[in-house]
């Protein structure tokens, strides 16, 4: 199978919505990309593909590196000077932007060869320019930087890029089809950057037997003989490419009645939706599909339609609301639809092919392989340090001004069968979470671009020049390497070498990795306890998705510590998954201490300038298993000398009589801070957690 070969747009299986929205997207540029949100194998690339593919080829004037059309070429177009008469066609561009790309890769930037070389100051396209007129093409948008992102949907919705660098100051245009893709269980986009994208679609793997066989014979049979298959579907191709072409051409022409702007407006105000920008898409997507049904007047279905690509992600929600289902939408639809017999829609003698929507069937991601399962919780079992060493336990353990207790030196659960860990476990919500506020701290990381620590980043505010190690993937600082340049050389003028090259080092904020350690055992006690634990870590959770941190969850009751979350930038998936975490049952502390540090090892070996912190939820108290307390001990002994930082926030009931303090024991073992569960404000809470980032 030759690499060109692209799977038939008009071959994929199940995926109508996603079709349809492509193909608004291209007969109406205007309307502003679309989103598709989804796991991997569900055809996202596959229709973006095949997409371009179908699409007829343009025609360029020959020498521009900036697609400048021969019927109106671009006035301000860097490559003006180059403009003549001789006009060449070429494949509409898909270009695709990787997750890791520079600024400079995108926006363009400085040629440095020709800077090197003669002196000359000369731009040099990035991704932007190569994707007008085209397409292009973001996987996983919600992992690139947010500046970046702002960068693709300011050029996407003006139509045109701006490069304001040193010794730099282009403009050009770059009207292309943003699409981008993107796992919600990875992390979610802002909302204001979630609004910019004009449509989203939410794509999923069917669940009905026979709709999967069919995608797998289609691509089993596209494997076995790809130039007979696409042979098979090119009519149906140019059945959609000619259908697109149609309502290109139409388009100018459809009128939008006012009864069906006020149509849009109303439904759009009573959707709560933010601002206009969702009431001009709507608008814009509705006349496209009246285009791309061949009729010249906007009817009431083509709002409908418009309405479900356009506005379910444009809702006023909170952070930790699941997505739209749609549904109130359809009640609004039904109320807000004028009565017309007129607004049924035309049927499309053209394409007997198309789905419910007018939109081409859907398939198997060429790109992508398989529909994954579940993200289930990993039980990790581990093991503390062997039970045997001798170790003596502490003989006044802090905050105890009684006798100790027998149970001091091993706690037993209170009020739960330690004799069976099966026993009903209860689950308790948490309550409101603290308001979230912005917090700094003093050192200076090296970690990824966020929202919590000061940290060296790709953007910022300028330190100093430092020498430029690798031209293609760092900026340059044209001030420093000029600068460079003439402290070398006695004679005046400028002479450039490789090594007078300088880049900005720059300070801007840091993201952080916090693993939840949360005590679920009996030893918890009261419901009112418990839901003052979830109610910190959520108010911790919604305090990372503001700042852009990675969470991992490690839950630990009955026999065994269950990292319940890896490392995810989804805060969401670990607030859900902290609501459904029962409690009851033994206390396994030493292995919830191995189990964080895996977790922060195993993050750091992936991600080595993310900088962890570990929360602690715990009242101390250990009782899995024989010596279960010399074990934490111990276990905190040796974590507390790997120098990564904890903060132990205390669970044990304040009011009691006698306290062990084992928590707090615990904590100058870890090296960690100590913070009681009563004394755990927002700010309290949050100020000790940046502090220790800082520190990290």
């Amino acid at each position: 199978m030759s690499d060109s070969t692209v799977f038939p747009f008009s071959a994929v299986v199940g995926q109508d919505d996603l079709g349809l929205a492509l193909s608004l997207a291209v007969v109406s540029p205007a309307i502003g990309g679309v989103l598709v949100r989804g796991e991997k194998g569900t055809a996202k690339s596959t229709m973006v593909r095949g997409l371009a593919s179908v699409l007829p080829p343009l025609s360029v004037i020959d020498g521009c590196r900036f697609s400048c059309a021969p019927d109106a070429p671009d006035l301000s177009c860097p490559d003006v000077a180059v403009h003549g008469s001789v006009v060449v066609e070429r494949p509409v561009a898909l270009v695709e932007l990787p997750v890791g790309a520079s600024e400079d890769r995108v926006v363009g930037s400085l040629h440095l060869d020709k800077l090197v070389a003669s002196g000359e100051v000369a731009f040099e396209p990035g991704l932007l320019a190569r994707a007008h007129r085209g397409l292009l093409y973001v996987d996983e948008v919600n992992l690139l930087p947010d500046h970046l992102v702002d960068s693709l949907l300011d050029a996407a919705a003006m139509g045109r890029a701006r490069v304001e660098r040193e010794a730099v100051s282009v403009t050009h245009e770059a009207r292309f089809v943003l699409v981008g893709t993107m796992n919600p269980e990875e992390g979610e986009l802002r909302p204001q950057l979630l609004d910019r994208f004009g449509l989203a679609v939410d794509v999923a793997a069917s669940r009905d037997p026979e709709s999967r066989v069919e995608v797998i014979r289609s691509r089993m049979a596209f494997e076995a003989d790809p130039e007979a298959f696409v042979a098979k579907h090119g009519p149906a191709d140019a059945d959609v490419a000619a259908r697109i072409s149609a309502a290109q051409t139409l388009l100018p022409s459809v009128e939008l009645p006012d009864e069906v702007l006020l149509q849009i407006a109303t439904l759009c105000a009573a959707y709560d939706v933010d601002g206009l920008r969702g009431d001009l898409v709507t608008a814009r997507t509705a006349v496209a599909h009246a285009a791309w049904c061949g009729r010249t007047v906007v009817t009431a279905e083509d709002v409908r339609v418009a309405a479900r690509l356009a506005l379910p992600h444009r809702r006023r929600r909170n952070p930790f609301d699941s997505h739209d289902s749609g549904a109130d939408l359809e009640e609004l639809l039904d109320e807000h639809a004028p009565e017309s017999p007129d607004d049924e829609p035309d049927p499309d003698p053209t394409d007997p092919d198309a789905g419910p929507d007018g939109g081409p069937e859907g398939g198997p991601d060429g790109g992508d392989e398989g529909s994954p399962e579940g993200s289930p919780a990993t039980s990790t079992s581990v093991e503390a340090p062997d039970s045997s060493t001798d170790v003596e336990l502490p003989q006044n353990p802090p905050q105890s001004s009684a006798p100790q207790p027998p149970e001091a030196r091993e706690p037993k659960d209170r009020g739960t069968d330690l004799s069976n860990d099966a026993a009903e476990r209860t689950r308790e919500v948490a309550g409101t979470p603290y308001a979230a506020r912005l917090l700094t701290v003093d050192r200076v990381g090296q970690g990824v671009t966020g929202r919590r620590s000061t940290a060296i980043t790709a953007v910022g505010r300028h330190l100093r020049a430092v020498p430029l190690k690798n031209p293609q993937g760092q900026g340059l600082s044209v001030t420093g390497t000029l600068l460079a340049s003439a402290v070398d050389q006695s004679t005046p003028g400028v002479s450039l070498r490789p090594e007078h090259l300088r880049r900005s080092l720059k300070e801007g904020k840091e993201g952080n990795l916090v693993v939840f350690v949360v005590d679920t055992s009996g030893s918890m006690g009261a419901a009112r306890r418990v839901k003052e634990i979830k109610t910190a870590v959520v108010s911790l959770l919604l305090d990372a998705y503001q700042r852009r941190d990675k969470v991992a969850v490690v839950t630990f009751g009955g026999d065994k510590a269950t990292v319940a979350l890896e490392p995810t930038s989804s805060v969401d998936r670990a607030e859900r998954m902290l609501g459904d975490v029962p409690t009851g049952g033994r206390t396994p502390l030493a292995e919830a201490l191995v189990a964080a540090e895996q977790v922060v090892r195993r993050e750091r070996a992936r991600d080595p300038q993310r900088r962890p912190l570990v929360v602690l939820v715990t009242d101390g108290r250990a009782t899995s298993g024989k010596g279960a307390l010399s074990r934490a001990q111990r276990t905190a002994d040796l974590l507390g000398t790997h120098g990564t930082p904890w903060v132990v926030v205390d669970a044990e009931d304040q009011r009691a009589v006698v306290r062990l303090g084992l928590a707090q024991d615990l904590a100058v073992r870890l090296g960690a801070d100590h913070l009681p569960l009563g004394e755990v404000a927002a700010s309290t809470l949050k100020n000790i957690v940046n502090e220790k980032k800082g520190a990290a």
